[in-house]
């Protein structure tokens, strides 16, 4: 066990070195990097389910609608802006739920699970749940099943990012006494 931590750790530093994170604004980038990359990929595996058949599969195509494109649109989320690319279907008929239309804010709690259930190996269950608790709906298993899919890669990589070997900390104590 203590081998493979070392053998996470060294993995992790050369991954850094490669992104040449140097500051927090670095990290901070890369984590707004990573939470546009899982928003895309979610609405892309959405899109893909309301389809019924995914990208470049045309004999499976059983309907008259099909992919159109993507739009633009900035999301604020706690550390920034970050531009995203939003699916289009040819019918206008696509309505993403990860990221509503006239959606502009992904809130800090959203976020914290988005990056929970990736992080965390969390179970198709758990993740049901926590789209049932964010968002108020039942998503059935093929498309939880399809937008991990597509989202794992990245939140591997991210947890297979290398820290630093050494992190400043600073605790402060008090202890007021009145006369």
């Amino acid at each position: 066990m203590e081998q493979r931590k070392k053998l996470r750790r060294n993995e992790m530093r050369e991954v850094m070195k490669n992104l040449d994170i140097k500051n927090m604004e670095d990290i901070n980038e890369l984590f707004k990097e990573m939470v546009g990359s899982v928003l895309e990929n979610g609405l892309d595996a959405e899109l893909e389910e309301e389809l019924g058949y995914s990208k470049y599969d045309y004999k499976n195509r059983a309907t008259d609608n099909y992919r159109n494109g993507h739009s633009k649109k900035t999301m604020k989320i706690s550390f920034g802006d970050v531009e995203i690319a939003i699916p289009r279907d040819r019918n206008g008929e696509f309505e993403p739920v990860l990221v509503k239309k006239q959606q502009t804010t992904l809130s800090g709690d959203i976020e914290e699970k988005i990056i929970s259930m990736y992080a965390k190996g969390m179970t198709m269950n758990d993740i049901e749940a926590h789209i049932q608790e964010i968002y108020g709906l039942e998503i059935s298993d093929s498309t939880i099943s399809r937008i991990t899919d597509k989202i794992l890669p990245l939140a591997k990589e991210w947890q297979r990012r290398p820290l630093e070997s050494i992190y400043s900390v600073v605790f402060m104590d008090a202890i007021h006494l009145y006369d």
